[in-house]
C-alpha cells in the first residue's frame, strides 16, 4: 500500500464506551501488590489504570502473527511488521471514578514515515478524549510506532546514561523504588488490557522472530508505575498532566530502577526508568497541581 493510501487513514474516528468496573482496577492493584488504593464505587480510579478498559476484543481468527488485531480498522494498514507504543501525552481534567459509565472518542491525527538506525519507520499519532456524563475527564494523545523486522542479533536503540552515568540512579534521584517485571507480572498486565501481542508473553517468538533477549515491559506499564510513583511523593497534589517517551526497551532479565525528582516552582516532577546498567529507558515529566 502506498504512502498516500496509509495517509488517506488520518482523520478515521473511532467511538467506544464502557465502564470503570472496580472488579478490573482491584485485579489492577493485586497485581501490583498495592492494597492502599480505595477501589469502592464512587472512588476516584489511579492515574493511567483507564488503560484496562476500553477493550477491543478480536477473534482469534482476527489476529495477526504478533497477537495484535490485523491493521486495515482504524488503525492504518502499515506493512512494517513490528509495532510499539512509543510515548504519549495527558492532560487530566477531572478524574474518572469507578462504576461511572464513560466514553472514549478517538482520531487518527498524524502518519509520518521516516528513516531511523534500524531502517524505515512510520508513526501513526492518535488522539482520544475520554468522558463521562458529557464532561471531558481525560484527553490523551498517543505515539505508536511500526519499524521494520529485526535483524540477527538486534535488541532496539541503545538507552541513554541515566543522570548519574552508568552507576545506579538512586544517588541523584530524590525518590527511587525497585522493580522486577517477572513473566507472572507481565502476562496478567497483558491480561488486564487484554492485550495479545507476544512480545510480552511469547519468550520464543520475542527472542526468535523480534530479536529481542527477553520479554518486553509494556511501555504503558512503566508509565503508569512512574505516575504512581510521582503522585505517592505528592500526596496534596493531584496529578494534571503527564507526558512520557519511551528511549529503549525494558525486559524481564533483570531488576529496573523508577526513579523521579521532587516538582519545581511549576509543579514538574522529572521521572525516568533506569535498567540495571543505570541507563535510561524512559523519560517521563509529571506536573502536579494545588
Amino acid at each position: 500500500m502506498s504512502d498516500n493510501d496509509v495517509r488517506a487513514w488520518i482523520g478515521r474516528q473511532q467511538q467506544l464506551t464502557d465502564k470503570i468496573d472496580c472488579n478490573r482496577a482491584k485485579a489492577m492493584s493485586a497485581m501490583l501488590d498495592d492494597p492502599g488504593y480505595d477501589l469502592n464505587p464512587d472512588a476516584p480510579l489511579p492515574p493511567l489504570w483507564h488503560w484496562l478498559y476500553f477493550w477491543e476484543p478480536s477473534q482469534n481468527r482476527g489476529l495477526a502473527a504478533d497477537g495484535h488485531a490485523k491493521r486495515g480498522s482504524f488503525l492504518p494498514p502499515i506493512e512494517l511488521p513490528r509495532r510499539m507504543w512509543a510515548g504519549g501525552e495527558l492532560e487530566f481534567l477531572r478524574p474518572l471514578t469507578l462504576g461511572a459509565e464513560v466514553e472514549r472518542n478517538s482520531r487518527i491525527e498524524n502518519i509520518e514515515n521516516k528513516e531511523g538506525r534500524s531502517g524505515s519507520l512510520s508513526f501513526v499519532t492518535v488522539s482520544h478524549e475520554i468522558s463521562s456524563e458529557g464532561t471531558c475527564c481525560i484527553r490523551e494523545r498517543q505515539s505508536i510506532v511500526y519499524r521494520a523486522a529485526a535483524r540477527p542479533s538486534a535488541s532496539g536503540p541503545a538507552p541513554s546514561p541515566a543522570p548519574a552515568g552508568n552507576s545506579p540512579p538512586t544517588p541523584t534521584a530524590d525518590f527511587s523504588r525497585e522493580m522486577h517485571a517477572d513473566p507472572l507480572l507481565l502476562f496478567r498486565y497483558s491480561a488486564l488490557t487484554f492485550n495479545a501481542h507476544r512480545i510480552h508473553y511469547d519468550r520464543g517468538y520475542v527472542t526468535e522472530e523480534e530479536g529481542y533477549p527477553g520479554l518486553l515491559v509494556h511501555g504503558p506499564l512503566l508509565a503508569t508505575l512512574l505516575a504512581g510513583l510521582a503522585v505517592a511523593q505528592s500526596a496534596q497534589s493531584r496529578l494534571s498532566r503527564f507526558e512520557f517517551r519511551a528511549v529503549a526497551p525494558v525486559f524481564d532479565l533483570d531488576p529496573f530502577q523508577l526513579c523521579g525528582k521532587y516538582p519545581d516552582a511549576g509543579g514538574k516532577s522529572a521521572l525516568w526508568v533506569a535498567n540495571n546498567r543505570g541507563d535510561i529507558c524512559m523519560k517521563a515529566t509529571a506536573t502536579m497541581t494545588s
